[in-house]
C-alpha cells in the first residue's frame, strides 16, 4: 500500500503536475509523455480527428479544450515515420481527482461520463494503442481506466490486441447497451418499424393539437456559429426552466458549464461539427437539443423541453424530426443517444444499440493493481446504487415542498 501511494504521487507530479504543465517546460519530442491539452498542436490534433478509427465528438479539440479548462492532461502517441504525426490521444486526470482515492491510476477525462473512446489513427491503430499505454506507464501509473468506451469498437479492439501480447486483458465495468440510430435507413420505414402505426398516429394527433392551440409546428436547424449562438440561448433558457434547472444540473446553473458550451458549440459550428435543433409551436420553443457531429456520427448530447407542453410529447416530437433530419443527411451514418440503458423516451425510437462500458487496463503487468482498482470501483458503484433510491426520494420531497 505504501508503494501504491508513492506511485499515485508520481502520477500527480508527472509533466509538471496533472493540473497542467508550465508553458516554459520543454516538451519531450523523442518520447510520448502526458502533456497539457493546451500544448498539443491543434493542427496535429485536427489531423488525427480526421483519421480517427472511431468517431468521438467529445474528443475534438474545440470541445475538449473548452471543457477541460486546465483540469486535464493528455496521453499522446506520436509516430516518427515517415513524418512525425499525432496518432493517439486520451485526455486524463489522476484517479484521486476522479474518485477521491489515492491509487496509482489515470482515468480518462469526461465530466459528463458519456463517451471516452480514445482518438486513434485508423492507419496505425496498434502502434497508437501501444504508445498510449507506454505513455501512461511512463507517468508512473499501474492502471489506466478508460470510462464509457465503445466496447465492441475498433479502438477497444486495438487495446485488447496490445495487452494480449503480454498475456493481459482489461477488466470491464458497467457494461450496458444504449440506444443508437442507424441513419442509413429510410426514416419513415425506421419509425414505422420502431413505433408501429398506432403510436405514430397518436403522435400525429398530438402534433395537430399542438398546432391548433399554439400555432404552426416547425423544426429548425442552426448550423452557422451565429445561428448556433442564438439557438443556444433558447436551449439554455428551456433547460434552466425545467427540472434540471430546479435540481441545479442545467448548464446555465454553472457559469463554467455555460461558458464551456458557448465556446465549444460555436467553435464546432465553424467547422460544421455542431447543430442545435429547435421545435417551435408558433413563435414558442417547446423543445431543443445540442447535436455535435464527428466522422459520420451525430451525438444527442442534451435535450431540453418546455414542461408546460408535456401533454404533446415535445421531446418525442423533436426526436422524430431529428431522426428524419439525420437520416436525410448523407454525411451522417449513425447517431449516439448517449442515454442511459433502457431510457423510456429514446429506446423505443432508436432501436440500434451501442455496447458501452469502462475498461480497467493493467500496466507494468499490474494485474494486482488492476484487480484492486476494479474492486474499489465496483464497491463504489454498489454503494451509489444502494443510495440512489434514498437520494431520489429526498429530491422528490424537496421539489414537492417548493
Amino acid at each position: 500500500m505504501v508503494d501504491i501511494g508513492h506511485n499515485a504521487e508520481r502520477i500527480a507530479d508527472a509533466s509538471g503536475g496533472m493540473d497542467g504543465a508550465s508553458p516554459s517546460q520543454p516538451i519531450r519530442t523523442l518520447h510520448d509523455w502526458p502533456q497539457a491539452l493546451a500544448r498539443i498542436p491543434q493542427a496535429a490534433w485536427l489531423a488525427l480527428a480526421e483519421l480517427a478509427i472511431e468517431p468521438n465528438a467529445y474528443h475534438l479539440p474545440d470541445w475538449l479544450s473548452a471543457l477541460a479548462r486546465g483540469e486535464a492532461q493528455a496521453l499522446t502517441a506520436w509516430s516518427e515515420l515517415p513524418t512525425r504525426r499525432l496518432i493517439g490521444l486520451v485526455p486524463v486526470i489522476p484517479f484521486r481527482r476522479a474518485y477521491g482515492l489515492p491509487l496509482p491510476a489515470l482515468v480518462s477525462f469526461d465530466p459528463y461520463h458519456t463517451l471516452g473512446t480514445p482518438l486513434i489513427d485508423r492507419d496505425a491503430s496498434d502502434e497508437a494503442a501501444a504508445r498510449l499505454l507506454r505513455c501512461a506507464r511512463d507517468s508512473g501509473a499501474h492502471v489506466l481506466v478508460l470510462r464509457a468506451v465503445t466496447l465492441d469498437g475498433p479502438a477497444a479492439a486495438a487495446f485488447h490486441r496490445i495487452l494480449a501480447w503480454d498475456g493481459l486483458a482489461p477488466r470491464i465495468l458497467h457494461p450496458h447497451r444504449r440506444a443508437c440510430l442507424d441513419a442509413t435507413r429510410d426514416p419513415d420505414e425506421l419509425l414505422q418499424d420502431a413505433l408501429g402505426p398506432k403510436k405514430l398516429k397518436e403522435l400525429r394527433r398530438q402534433r395537430h393539437r399542438l398546432a391548433d392551440h399554439h400555432g404552426a409546428v416547425t423544426f429548425t436547424v442552426a448550423r452557422t456559429p451565429r445561428e448556433v449562438a442564438t439557438a443556444l440561448d433558447t436551449f439554455l433558457a428551456l433547460e434552466a426552466a425545467g427540472w434540471k434547472g430546479r435540481r441545479g444540473s442545467a448548464l446555465a446553473n454553472d457559469a463554467g458549464d455555460a461558458a464551456f458550451i458557448r465556446a465549444a458549440a460555436t467553435a464546432l459550428a465553424a467547422r460544421g461539427q455542431c447543430e442545435i435543433v429547435i421545435l417551435r409551436a408558433g413563435a414558442t420553443p417547446v423543445a431543443a437539443a445540442i447535436v455535435p457531429r464527428h466522422l459520420g456520427r451525430a451525438v444527442y448530447f442534451k435535450i431540453a423541453i418546455d414542461e408546460g407542453f408535456a401533454k404533446y410529447s415535445p421531446g418525442v416530437q423533436l426526436t422524430l424530426d431529428l431522426t428524419r433530419h439525420l437520416c436525410a443527411d448523407p454525411a451522417i451514418v449513425s447517431a449516439d443517444s448517449t442515454a442511459t440503458a433502457g431510457h423510456p423516451m429514446i429506446d423505443p425510437i432508436w432501436r440500434g444499440r451501442l455496447a458501452i462500458g469502462d475498461m480497467v487496463i493493467p500496466l507494468r503487468g499490474g494485474k494486482a493493481a488492476a484487480g484492486l482498482i476494479h474492486a474499489a470501483l465496483a464497491c463504489r458503484e454498489t454503494a451509489r446504487a444502494g443510495l440512489a433510491p434514498l437520494v431520489h426520494r429526498l429530491r422528490r420531497r424537496r421539489e414537492t415542498r417548493r
